[in-house]
Protein backbone atom coordinates (compact mmCIF):
# COMPACT_ATOMS: atom_id res chain seq x y z
CA UNK A 1 0.00 0.00 0.00
CA UNK A 2 1.72 3.49 -1.18
CA UNK A 3 2.16 5.80 1.80
CA UNK A 4 -0.61 8.75 0.65
CA UNK A 5 -2.87 5.99 0.19
CA UNK A 6 -2.03 4.68 3.90
CA UNK A 7 -2.19 7.86 5.45
CA UNK A 8 -5.71 8.52 3.82
CA UNK A 9 -7.50 5.44 5.40
CA UNK A 10 -5.72 6.07 8.22
CA UNK A 11 -7.29 9.72 8.72
CA UNK A 12 -10.60 8.05 7.41
CA UNK A 13 -10.12 5.93 10.33
CA UNK A 14 -9.69 8.37 12.83
CA UNK A 15 -12.24 10.95 11.15
CA UNK A 16 -9.89 13.69 11.26
CA UNK A 17 -10.70 16.86 9.20
CA UNK A 18 -8.40 18.16 6.59
CA UNK A 19 -6.60 20.75 9.04
CA UNK A 20 -5.82 18.39 11.59
CA UNK A 21 -5.49 15.55 9.02
CA UNK A 22 -2.42 17.63 7.18
CA UNK A 23 -0.66 18.32 10.63
CA UNK A 24 -1.04 14.75 11.35
CA UNK A 25 -0.07 13.32 7.94
CA UNK A 26 3.25 15.31 8.52
CA UNK A 27 3.77 14.13 11.84
CA UNK A 28 3.41 10.33 10.89
CA UNK A 29 5.54 11.03 8.19
CA UNK A 30 8.45 12.08 9.34
CA UNK A 31 8.39 9.30 12.21
CA UNK A 32 7.76 6.61 9.81
CA UNK A 33 11.07 7.39 7.47
CA UNK A 34 13.35 8.30 10.95
CA UNK A 35 12.38 5.16 13.54
CA UNK A 36 9.31 3.24 12.60
CA UNK A 37 9.33 1.54 9.34
CA UNK A 38 13.03 0.28 10.35
CA UNK A 39 11.17 -2.30 12.72
CA UNK A 40 12.53 -5.98 11.59
CA UNK A 41 9.04 -7.74 11.98
CA UNK A 42 6.56 -5.74 9.79
CA UNK A 43 4.65 -8.17 7.05
CA UNK A 44 6.12 -8.51 3.83
CA UNK A 45 5.03 -4.89 2.18
CA UNK A 46 3.48 -3.32 5.44
CA UNK A 47 5.44 -0.30 7.36
CA UNK A 48 4.30 1.49 9.75
CA UNK A 49 1.41 3.61 8.46
CA UNK A 50 -0.33 0.83 7.30
CA UNK A 51 0.13 -1.17 10.81
CA UNK A 52 -1.36 1.88 12.70
CA UNK A 53 -4.13 1.87 10.56
CA UNK A 54 -4.97 -1.44 10.68
CA UNK A 55 -4.15 -1.28 14.53
CA UNK A 56 -7.04 1.31 15.01
CA UNK A 57 -9.55 -0.63 13.44
CA UNK A 58 -9.71 -3.01 16.20
CA UNK A 59 -10.41 0.32 18.67
CA UNK A 60 -14.31 1.64 19.39
CA UNK A 61 -14.26 5.03 17.43
CA UNK A 62 -14.75 6.43 20.34
CA UNK A 63 -11.62 5.30 21.81
CA UNK A 64 -9.80 5.60 18.84
CA UNK A 65 -8.33 9.18 19.76
CA UNK A 66 -6.84 7.39 23.55
CA UNK A 67 -5.02 5.34 21.07
CA UNK A 68 -3.90 7.55 18.99
CA UNK A 69 -2.23 9.70 21.57
CA UNK A 70 -0.66 6.61 23.53
CA UNK A 71 1.40 6.19 20.15
CA UNK A 72 1.95 9.51 19.40
CA UNK A 73 3.37 10.69 22.75
CA UNK A 74 3.88 7.71 24.97
CA UNK A 75 5.44 4.91 22.66
CA UNK A 76 9.26 4.37 23.12
CA UNK A 77 11.12 2.58 20.29
CA UNK A 78 15.01 2.48 20.28
CA UNK A 79 16.24 2.34 17.11
CA UNK A 80 19.30 0.41 15.33
CA UNK A 81 20.96 4.27 15.72
CA UNK A 82 20.62 4.30 19.65
CA UNK A 83 21.34 0.75 19.78
CA UNK A 84 24.43 0.47 17.94
CA UNK A 85 25.53 4.07 20.17
CA UNK A 86 24.52 1.01 22.85
CA UNK A 87 26.70 -1.72 21.82
CA UNK A 88 29.78 1.02 20.58
CA UNK A 89 30.07 2.30 24.49
CA UNK A 90 30.13 -0.50 26.07
CA UNK A 91 33.87 -1.60 26.07
CA UNK A 92 35.20 2.09 26.29
CA UNK A 93 32.48 2.72 29.70
CA UNK A 94 32.10 -0.19 31.29
CA UNK A 95 34.55 -2.86 30.28
CA UNK A 96 37.72 -0.39 30.53
CA UNK A 97 36.93 1.50 33.15
CA UNK A 98 36.51 -1.98 35.18
CA UNK A 99 39.58 -3.51 33.55
CA UNK A 100 41.66 -0.23 34.79
CA UNK A 101 40.09 -0.04 38.28
CA UNK A 102 41.01 -3.88 38.99
CA UNK A 103 44.58 -3.21 37.88
CA UNK A 104 44.97 0.14 39.70
CA UNK A 105 43.81 -1.37 42.73
CA UNK A 106 46.70 -4.67 42.54
CA UNK A 107 49.26 -2.51 41.51
CA UNK A 108 48.71 0.85 43.79
CA UNK A 109 48.15 3.40 41.01
CA UNK A 110 45.46 5.49 40.04
CA UNK A 111 43.41 4.05 37.36
CA UNK A 112 44.64 6.97 34.75
CA UNK A 113 48.13 6.16 35.13
CA UNK A 114 47.80 2.26 34.13
CA UNK A 115 48.99 3.15 30.97
CA UNK A 116 52.20 5.17 31.75
CA UNK A 117 53.64 2.29 32.92
CA UNK A 118 54.90 -0.92 30.82
CA UNK A 119 54.29 -3.27 33.90
CA UNK A 120 50.40 -1.95 34.69
CA UNK A 121 49.87 -1.41 30.82
CA UNK A 122 50.74 -5.10 30.28
CA UNK A 123 48.75 -6.46 33.31
CA UNK A 124 45.76 -4.70 31.77
CA UNK A 125 46.55 -6.30 28.43
CA UNK A 126 46.44 -9.36 29.94
CA UNK A 127 43.24 -9.17 32.23
CA UNK A 128 41.45 -8.29 29.40
CA UNK A 129 42.86 -11.61 27.25
CA UNK A 130 41.75 -13.32 30.25
CA UNK A 131 38.06 -12.01 29.77
CA UNK A 132 35.65 -14.03 27.44
CA UNK A 133 32.73 -12.31 26.27
CA UNK A 134 29.25 -14.22 25.87
CA UNK A 135 25.75 -13.38 24.78
CA UNK A 136 22.81 -14.65 26.05
CA UNK A 137 20.49 -14.15 23.00
CA UNK A 138 21.18 -12.65 19.22
CA UNK A 139 19.61 -9.15 20.77
CA UNK A 140 23.25 -9.17 22.75
CA UNK A 141 24.48 -7.79 19.34
CA UNK A 142 28.01 -9.29 19.38
CA UNK A 143 28.35 -8.95 15.80
CA UNK A 144 28.36 -5.14 16.29
CA UNK A 145 30.95 -5.45 19.13
CA UNK A 146 33.07 -7.46 17.54
CA UNK A 147 33.62 -5.14 14.94
CA UNK A 148 33.79 -1.97 16.96
CA UNK A 149 36.34 -3.52 19.05
CA UNK A 150 38.19 -5.28 16.49
CA UNK A 151 41.62 -4.25 17.63
CA UNK A 152 41.38 -4.76 20.93
CA UNK A 153 39.73 -7.85 21.47
CA UNK A 154 39.92 -11.21 19.60
CA UNK A 155 37.37 -13.14 17.80
CA UNK A 156 38.59 -16.17 20.57
CA UNK A 157 37.36 -14.03 23.50
CA UNK A 158 33.79 -13.70 21.96
CA UNK A 159 31.24 -16.55 22.47
CA UNK A 160 27.94 -16.03 21.04
CA UNK A 161 26.22 -18.63 23.17
CA UNK A 162 26.95 -20.15 26.87
CA UNK A 163 26.55 -23.72 25.55
CA UNK A 164 29.69 -24.51 24.57
CA UNK A 165 31.32 -27.92 23.91
CA UNK A 166 34.50 -29.70 25.46
CA UNK A 167 36.74 -29.54 22.44
CA UNK A 168 35.51 -25.36 22.22
CA UNK A 169 36.57 -25.21 25.53
CA UNK A 170 39.76 -27.22 25.12
CA UNK A 171 40.77 -24.73 22.48
CA UNK A 172 39.81 -21.52 24.16
CA UNK A 173 42.24 -22.24 26.80
CA UNK A 174 44.82 -23.22 24.56
CA UNK A 175 44.71 -19.75 22.85
CA UNK A 176 44.74 -17.80 26.18
CA UNK A 177 47.92 -20.13 27.23
CA UNK A 178 49.36 -19.47 23.68
CA UNK A 179 49.02 -15.69 23.72
CA UNK A 180 49.70 -15.19 27.32
CA UNK A 181 53.22 -17.34 26.78
CA UNK A 182 52.73 -19.94 29.06
CA UNK A 183 51.70 -23.43 28.45
CA UNK A 184 48.30 -24.73 28.43
CA UNK A 185 48.40 -26.56 31.72
CA UNK A 186 49.73 -23.50 33.47
CA UNK A 187 47.58 -21.91 36.38
CA UNK A 188 47.73 -18.62 34.69
CA UNK A 189 46.41 -19.91 31.34
CA UNK A 190 42.50 -19.00 33.15
CA UNK A 191 39.78 -16.54 32.66
CA UNK A 192 39.29 -14.16 35.73
CA UNK A 193 36.46 -12.31 34.08
CA UNK A 194 33.03 -13.39 31.66
CA UNK A 195 30.46 -10.90 30.50
CA UNK A 196 27.60 -12.40 30.00
CA UNK A 197 25.58 -9.77 27.45
CA UNK A 198 22.07 -9.16 26.38
CA UNK A 199 20.01 -6.43 24.65
CA UNK A 200 16.84 -5.83 27.35
CA UNK A 201 16.15 -6.97 31.37
CA UNK A 202 12.59 -6.14 32.18
CA UNK A 203 11.66 -8.13 34.90
CA UNK A 204 14.59 -10.23 36.23
CA UNK A 205 12.55 -13.28 35.81
CA UNK A 206 14.44 -14.49 32.30
CA UNK A 207 18.04 -13.84 34.02
CA UNK A 208 17.43 -15.13 37.24
CA UNK A 209 14.61 -16.43 39.92
CA UNK A 210 12.36 -19.16 41.07
CA UNK A 211 9.58 -20.83 40.55
CA UNK A 212 9.08 -22.00 43.56
CA UNK A 213 9.83 -20.67 47.13
CA UNK A 214 11.42 -24.03 47.70
CA UNK A 215 12.58 -25.07 44.25
CA UNK A 216 16.03 -24.10 42.20
CA UNK A 217 17.26 -21.16 40.84
CA UNK A 218 16.68 -20.55 37.15
CA UNK A 219 17.20 -18.28 34.95
CA UNK A 220 20.08 -17.77 32.35
CA UNK A 221 22.35 -16.98 35.60
CA UNK A 222 21.72 -20.56 36.95
CA UNK A 223 22.13 -22.21 32.98
CA UNK A 224 25.77 -20.42 33.17
CA UNK A 225 26.91 -21.66 35.69
CA UNK A 226 25.64 -25.05 34.93
CA UNK A 227 26.66 -24.87 31.78
CA UNK A 228 30.82 -24.41 32.82
CA UNK A 229 29.99 -26.74 35.62
CA UNK A 230 33.12 -29.26 34.59
CA UNK A 231 35.45 -26.56 33.52
CA UNK A 232 34.97 -24.35 36.34
CA UNK A 233 38.16 -25.51 38.07
CA UNK A 234 40.26 -26.11 34.84
CA UNK A 235 39.29 -22.77 33.35
CA UNK A 236 38.44 -20.04 35.67
CA UNK A 237 40.32 -18.32 38.47
CA UNK A 238 38.68 -19.45 41.44
CA UNK A 239 37.57 -15.68 42.59
CA UNK A 240 35.74 -15.79 39.25
CA UNK A 241 33.82 -12.07 38.67
CA UNK A 242 30.94 -12.83 36.58
CA UNK A 243 29.90 -9.16 35.31
CA UNK A 244 26.18 -9.25 33.65
CA UNK A 245 25.96 -6.40 31.37
CA UNK A 246 22.32 -5.43 29.25
CA UNK A 247 22.74 -2.91 26.87
CA UNK A 248 19.11 -1.78 28.06
CA UNK A 249 17.42 -2.11 31.52
CA UNK A 250 14.26 -0.91 33.36
CA UNK A 251 14.49 0.75 36.65
CA UNK A 252 12.56 -2.20 38.26
CA UNK A 253 15.08 -4.07 36.89
CA UNK A 254 18.11 -2.68 38.26
CA UNK A 255 16.84 -3.72 42.06
CA UNK A 256 15.56 -6.77 41.50
CA UNK A 257 18.52 -8.10 40.25
CA UNK A 258 20.70 -6.66 42.58
CA UNK A 259 18.34 -8.70 45.31
CA UNK A 260 18.15 -12.15 43.38
CA UNK A 261 21.87 -12.28 43.46
CA UNK A 262 22.18 -12.01 46.85
CA UNK A 263 19.25 -14.34 47.95
CA UNK A 264 20.97 -17.13 45.60
CA UNK A 265 24.63 -16.75 47.08
CA UNK A 266 23.14 -16.52 50.71
CA UNK A 267 21.05 -19.90 49.81
CA UNK A 268 23.83 -21.84 47.40
CA UNK A 269 26.62 -21.09 48.94
CA UNK A 270 30.47 -19.46 46.92
CA UNK A 271 30.85 -23.61 46.35
CA UNK A 272 27.52 -23.71 43.90
CA UNK A 273 27.41 -19.47 42.80
CA UNK A 274 29.45 -17.16 41.90
CA UNK A 275 30.73 -15.21 44.75
CA UNK A 276 31.65 -12.19 42.57
CA UNK A 277 28.75 -10.52 40.29
CA UNK A 278 28.57 -7.14 39.22
CA UNK A 279 25.81 -5.61 37.03
CA UNK A 280 25.83 -2.53 34.26
CA UNK A 281 23.61 -1.04 32.28
CA UNK A 282 23.94 1.30 28.48
CA UNK A 283 21.11 2.43 29.84
CA UNK A 284 18.40 2.58 32.22
CA UNK A 285 14.77 3.85 31.33
CA UNK A 286 12.99 6.13 33.89
CA UNK A 287 11.24 4.76 36.68
CA UNK A 288 7.85 6.16 35.68
CA UNK A 289 7.80 4.65 32.41
CA UNK A 290 5.35 2.22 32.85
CA UNK A 291 1.87 3.15 31.24
CA UNK A 292 0.88 2.70 35.28
CA UNK A 293 2.85 4.87 36.70
CA UNK A 294 3.49 7.89 34.00
CA UNK A 295 3.12 11.01 34.34
CA UNK A 296 1.72 11.28 30.76
CA UNK A 297 -2.40 11.43 30.86
CA UNK A 298 -1.82 9.76 27.16
CA UNK A 299 0.11 6.81 28.89
CA UNK A 300 -2.32 6.55 31.85
CA UNK A 301 -5.40 6.74 29.68
CA UNK A 302 -4.44 4.10 27.58
CA UNK A 303 -4.46 1.38 30.94
CA UNK A 304 -7.86 1.18 30.28
CA UNK A 305 -7.92 -0.07 26.71
CA UNK A 306 -5.04 -2.34 27.48
CA UNK A 307 -7.13 -4.23 29.85
CA UNK A 308 -10.79 -3.93 28.00
CA UNK A 309 -9.51 -5.13 24.63
CA UNK A 310 -7.33 -8.29 25.92
CA UNK A 311 -7.80 -11.28 24.58
CA UNK A 312 -6.67 -13.80 28.07
CA UNK A 313 -7.12 -17.06 26.38
CA UNK A 314 -5.09 -16.95 23.26
CA UNK A 315 -1.72 -18.95 23.34
CA UNK A 316 0.17 -16.32 22.65
CA UNK A 317 -1.27 -14.14 25.60
CA UNK A 318 -1.84 -17.24 28.34
CA UNK A 319 0.97 -19.90 28.28
CA UNK A 320 3.70 -21.39 30.90
CA UNK A 321 6.21 -18.85 29.74
CA UNK A 322 3.53 -15.70 30.63
CA UNK A 323 2.92 -17.66 33.69
CA UNK A 324 6.10 -17.37 34.82
CA UNK A 325 5.67 -13.42 35.11
CA UNK A 326 2.61 -14.27 38.26
CA UNK A 327 0.27 -12.12 36.29
CA UNK A 328 -1.85 -11.49 33.02
CA UNK A 329 -0.29 -10.37 30.02
CA UNK A 330 -2.80 -7.21 29.59
CA UNK A 331 -0.25 -5.23 31.08
CA UNK A 332 2.76 -7.26 30.02
CA UNK A 333 5.36 -9.89 30.94
CA UNK A 334 5.19 -9.41 34.85
CA UNK A 335 3.05 -6.49 34.76
CA UNK A 336 5.76 -4.31 33.36
CA UNK A 337 3.20 -2.27 31.36
CA UNK A 338 5.84 -0.83 29.30
CA UNK A 339 5.15 1.40 26.36
CA UNK A 340 8.68 0.13 24.70
CA UNK A 341 9.69 -1.46 21.24
CA UNK A 342 13.04 -2.63 20.66
CA UNK A 343 14.07 -2.72 16.72
CA UNK A 344 14.55 -6.13 16.07
CA UNK A 345 11.67 -7.09 18.34
CA UNK A 346 8.79 -6.02 20.68
CA UNK A 347 9.33 -7.39 24.36
CA UNK A 348 6.48 -9.15 25.75
CA UNK A 349 7.21 -7.16 28.90
CA UNK A 350 5.37 -4.19 26.65
CA UNK A 351 1.39 -4.15 27.07
CA UNK A 352 -0.07 -6.86 24.76
CA UNK A 353 -2.15 -4.37 22.63
CA UNK A 354 1.33 -3.33 21.10
CA UNK A 355 2.24 -6.98 19.93
CA UNK A 356 -0.24 -9.56 20.59
CA UNK A 357 -1.75 -11.42 17.68
CA UNK A 358 -5.19 -12.82 18.44
CA UNK A 359 -8.38 -14.39 16.17
CA UNK A 360 -10.22 -13.99 19.26
CA UNK A 361 -13.92 -15.13 19.51
CA UNK A 362 -17.52 -13.87 18.10
CA UNK A 363 -18.91 -15.58 20.96
CA UNK A 364 -20.39 -18.54 19.32
CA UNK A 365 -21.17 -22.24 20.33
CA UNK A 366 -21.36 -21.06 24.37
CA UNK A 367 -17.70 -19.79 24.41
CA UNK A 368 -17.58 -15.98 25.96
CA UNK A 369 -16.95 -13.41 23.60
CA UNK A 370 -12.87 -12.82 22.92
CA UNK A 371 -11.45 -9.64 21.17
CA UNK A 372 -9.55 -10.14 18.26
CA UNK A 373 -6.54 -7.89 18.77
CA UNK A 374 -4.31 -6.66 15.92
CA UNK A 375 -0.31 -6.01 16.77
CA UNK A 376 1.15 -2.64 16.04
CA UNK A 377 4.41 -3.78 16.30
CA UNK A 378 4.25 -7.82 15.69
CA UNK A 379 6.29 -9.42 18.04
CA UNK A 380 8.61 -12.70 17.30
CA UNK A 381 7.78 -15.02 19.79
CA UNK A 382 10.79 -16.73 21.88
CA UNK A 383 8.64 -19.04 23.21
CA UNK A 384 5.84 -21.09 23.40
Amino acid sequence: MKEKLALRVLGDIMGWSDERATQEFRWLSLMSRLKYDGYHDFLAGVRFIESLANWMQQFEPTDRECAYAFVRSALVYIGPAEMLRLVESFYPEHVQRRLARAVAQRHGVSPYRVWAQEKTAGAYDNLLRQTLFIGLSEGARLDLFRRANARTIRNEQVLLATYVNEEKWRKLREELASDLGVATDDQRAKFQCVYLIDDFVASGTTFIRKDAEDGPWKGKLAGFRDTIANVRESHFESDLTVCVHHHVATHRAVGVLEERQRQALDEEGAAQWFTNVEFSYGTILPADLPIDESALDEARDFVDLAQRYFDPDDPSTRNKHIEKGGTSAELGFAGCALPLVLEHNTPNNSVALLWADTPGNDGGNDEPERHAMRPLFRRRQRHS
